[in-house]
């Protein structure tokens, strides 16, 4: 008889997910730029992450580090749209709450700016808000309307006259009256973009809100079960005077916020891949180093075809993104089926993160409930990104009306 066939060495597996080598699509200069990224998230986040999460803080020391990368916004600054995928889920893959702080005050609070802000709004916010020296808010929920939001806003705006105070369709002052929910960055954050509909004629508008004016109250959600270190707020705005000058020039109805949100519904499909990565990581290391029966956990077949398909679904996820930041080079995501493909890519990356999570809780047994050993807080936040920017019914709703031509939600 021959001799028994050897099992490979331990230095034969992977050290990355990045199983089909998508990064390699990436230029040079964003390769370096990216493993910059990944030292900065190595010595100042990955050692502390754990402790912000248990203890539901945020570090807010860390902001002049995370400004120094010049990160903000990448495809305002020339980088490929596949980078700036990345960058959110390399984020993710090491705390996804960063992660979360990240898209909420970049991609949409800074992007808004670029996007809808008239040239004196970006000259008077748009450095401080890049450099983060200011940070921003996205108001938009509401405590009664999540998915609902575009037709069922609460939150109204009244536009009025500052020297008079009485209603004036041409006045210099707007007055602002309703509640937002759930919104990240709000306990802390300075400006905020605020969502409200107009009294006089039903049409939304957004309204850039400093979040030290009177009238504006913040409290922060407790007892959250994800994302710990977001500062979720519940934030009440109670005749509070918002000058038209601070009146987002490039929004007239909340169609006009379309490209913004399927763009944001992107960054959070990426959250779903590297969160993916995260939970392939921490498996995969468990697995390889934790004995049980005098043997690696990593020699079982069951481990085995867990983590065989945990990486299948983190490569399949990826490739979908990838795929999505090529039809964003090329500028093929139309209006209407872009916002299909987008939510197809949500609900998709997001259920196979589901399973991805659990897989990996399960590889790591009881330690898989403690944070200590990373993969609780991975477990918990990959709930908050499920729900997040379009539920995952939603989202599948949105795709099944347009392959069928036929709404199920109005």
């Amino acid at each position: 008889m021959g001799a028994p066939a050897q099992v490979g060495p331990a230095v034969d597996l992977l050290p990355t997910a990045d199983f089909f080598a998508y990064e390699s699509l990436l230029s040079a200069s964003e390769q370096r730029k990216l493993n910059e990224l990944r030292e900065f998230l190595a010595a100042e986040i990955a050692p502390h992450a754990g402790e912000w999460w248990n203890k539901a803080e945020f570090p807010a020391h860390i902001l002049p580090k995370l400004a120094a990368l010049e990160l903000s916004t990448p495809a305002q600054r020339g980088y490929s749209h596949l980078f700036a995928g990345l960058v959110i889920a390399e984020m993710t893959r090491v705390d996804t709450s960063i992660a979360t702080f990240f898209l909420v005050h970049h991609d949409l609070f800074v992007e808004s700016l670029y996007r809808f802000g008239s040239e004196d709004q970006r000259g008077r916010y748009l450095d401080d808000a890049s450099n983060l020296r200011t940070t921003g808010a996205f108001a938009l929920t509401e405590p009664d309307h999540g998915s609902d939001v575009a037709g069922g806003m609460e939150t109204r705006a009244r536009r009025i006259s500052s020297h008079t105070g009485e209603a004036d369709t041409a006045g210099d002052c707007w007055v602002l009256n309703g509640a937002k929910r759930w919104i990240g960055n709000g306990t802390f954050c300075d400006y905020m973009l605020v969502w409200a509909r107009d009294e006089a004629g039903g049409a939304v508008r957004g309204f850039i809100v400093d979040a030290g004016l009177p009238g504006v109250s913040r409290s922060r959600i407790e007892n959250k079960i994800a994302l710990r270190t977001v500062q979720n707020a519940d934030i009440a705005f109670e005749d509070v005077r918002v000058a038209e000058a601070d009146r987002f020039a490039g929004i007239g109805s909340f169609g006009d916020t379309n490209e913004l949100l399927r763009g944001s519904r992107i960054m959070v499909a990426w959250q779903a891949v590297g969160q993916q990565l995260a939970a392939f990581d921490v498996a995969r290391q468990y697995a390889v180093e934790r004995l049980q029966f005098g043997r690696p956990l990593a020699r079982f077949q069951l481990i085995q075809q867990q983590l065989v398909s945990m990486l299948g679904n983190a490569v399949a996820s990826m490739g979908m993104m990838a795929r999505i930041a090529q039809l964003q080079e090329q500028d093929s995501l139309e209006h209407g089926a872009g916002m299909a493909q987008v939510a197809l890519a949500k609900s998709y990356t997001s259920a196979r993160m589901r399973e991805t999570v659990a897989m990996g809780r399960s590889i790591l047994g009881g330690n898989g409930i403690v944070t200590d050993y990373r993969m609780a807080k991975i477990f918990a936040d990959a709930e908050a990104i499920y729900t997040y920017e379009g539920s995952y019914e939603i989202n599948t709703l949105i795709v099944g009306r347009a392959v069928t031509g036929v709404s199920a939600i109005t």
